[in-house]
């Protein structure tokens, strides 16, 4: 058993009391909680518990360690403020929201990211909310509703408006996006040899056919309630609930947890755009420039504090980072030639 870091331990204490008592508050002293989803909430909190504990043992890594602190200097500098005000912006819409760095490698995967990205985030934006008692709605009336958030009123409805619909339905839309992604993911990875040959049940397979199994039998609650007259309701609502709280609590654990990574990648974007603009490296054989001079010294800085050596002794010990791709690969050929002579020919 690996020994649980003070860090990492303490935060993850410390966010998960605070998200408890952002819901004690929120539900206005539990009184908008719902009793029924009392075992979403637990859940959630367990799940928050190991997924703060894992992000902060993840950015004690030297190289996210280093990426993260500097992501935040650059954030915070007035300079790149002035330079790079709409980079941030622009890298949340395209990496995040539109996710273009898939649509160039495939539509097929593109459509099949996007489609389970926006299934998950429009279900959670309304889930969450709703199982901590932040929102809650009361009928007045006959045919309108008022929202109220944080038990505060916010406004009213028409029951039979749009609005109604999409909201009411919000779930039911979420499911279907949430369907036709996971479907094309497994077909995919049933049908992709390369994919086939290293892909895993457990790490792989896994979180689709959760996402797949809370999608369905959320459906078939909506279906049970609009077509068939409640009947299995109370079996579906059982079923449905076991599944999200079993996902949920697989999300620390598993691939689901690179959602929670992914926004970094917005720092990773304002690091290049800064790095870039200071200056580039030249590579120390052909003289081209290849990567950001920052990036160059901070990857080197990165390796020392993992106490691996890249140090060239022969090349007036330069670093095998001083070097562009191209000349690696030619100085690796030619250091196999050298150590083999032409035997390997």
């Amino acid at each position: 058993m690996r020994r649980l870091e003070p860090s990492p331990t303490l935060v993850s204490l410390l966010v998960t009391g605070v998200l408890a008592a952002l819901i004690f508050l929120g539900s206005r002293n539990l009184k908008n909680f719902d009793a029924a989803l009392a075992g979403y909430a637990v859940a959630t909190l367990f799940a928050v518990l190991g997924i703060t504990y894992r992000f902060v043992q993840w950015l004690s890594r030297p190289p996210t360690a280093l990426y993260w602190r500097r992501g935040w200097q650059m954030f915070f500098s007035w300079r790149n403020f002035r330079r790079f005000l709409g980079l941030i912006p622009w890298a949340f819409l395209d990496h995040l929201a539109v996710q273009n760095f898939i649509r160039e490698r495939s539509y097929y995967r593109w459509a099949m990211h996007l489609t389970i990205f926006w299934g998950v985030v429009l279900s959670s934006l309304i889930v969450f909310p709703l199982v901590f008692g932040w929102f809650n709605f009361r009928l007045i009336g006959e045919d309108q509703y008022h929202l109220f958030v944080f038990g505060l009123p916010l406004f009213t409805f028409p029951l039979g408006s749009l609005f109604a619909f999409l909201l009411f339905h919000g779930l039911d839309i979420a499911a279907l996006l949430v369907v036709a992604g996971v479907i094309l993911a497994l077909r995919r990875r049933y049908r992709d040899r390369e994919v086939m040959a290293g892909q895993e049940f457990g790490f792989d397979l896994l979180p689709l056919l959760l996402l797949l199994a809370i999608s369905i039998t959320g459906l078939l609650l909506t279906a049970s309630q609009l077509f068939w007259e409640g009947s299995y309701y109370w079996f579906l609502a059982l079923v449905h609930q076991v599944v999200v709280i079993g996902t949920i609590l697989y999300i620390p654990f598993g691939k689901l947890f690179h959602i929670i990574q992914r926004p970094a990648s917005i720092g990773i974007e304002l690091y290049y755009a800064v790095a870039g603009a200071a200056g580039h490296s030249a590579c120390a054989n052909c003289g081209r420039e290849f990567a950001p001079e920052l990036f160059v010294q901070d990857l080197k800085r990165t390796l020392s504090d993992l106490e691996q050596d890249y140090v060239m002794p022969a090349e007036d010990n330069r670093w095998w980072q001083d070097y562009c791709p191209e000349c690696k690969r030619m100085l690796r050929a030619t250091a196999y030639f050298m150590e083999t002579q032409r035997g390997f020919l």
